[in-house]
């Protein structure tokens, strides 16, 4: 996969997770992530570890969704608040707030809706 290709591919999972697919999210970025390296490599990762634990609470399974969100912040709290033109730092506080309040809830219906990502332009 070529860069142009990655980052077409790296847009529409990023266009996917925001639509609350995240099933379709994490299997457009890992396209991605398998041709990367490095500090890409552990973003993406975290990024789809990060849509994986939001499927996990939507489908009700507390302990993926704790065990996926644990790992997502441990490899995107490394990066800076701009990452990859994505508002990061927004980003994670939102996921910190969206959990504090999912792993409470009773049920998936009680849930407000997941965060999102929101593009920043330099």
């Amino acid at each position: 996969m070529d860069l142009r290709e990655g980052e077409k591919r790296f847009e529409e999972g990023v266009e996917l997770f925001n639509a609350g697919r995240f099933f379709e999210c994490h299997e457009a970025w890992e396209e991605v992530w398998k041709h990367r390296v490095g500090a890409e490599k552990l973003f993406l990762q975290g990024m789809i570890q990060a849509s994986a634990a939001l499927l996990h609470v939507e489908r009700g399974n507390r302990t993926g969704a704790e065990s996926l969100y644990a790992k997502a912040r441990a490899k995107l709290d490394r990066f800076p608040d701009d990452y990859m033109g994505l508002a990061l730092g927004e980003f994670r506080t939102a996921m910190r707030q969206f959990f504090a309040k999912a792993l409470d809830a009773k049920s998936a219906e009680s849930l407000h809706a997941p965060p999102k990502l929101r593009r920043i332009c330099h």
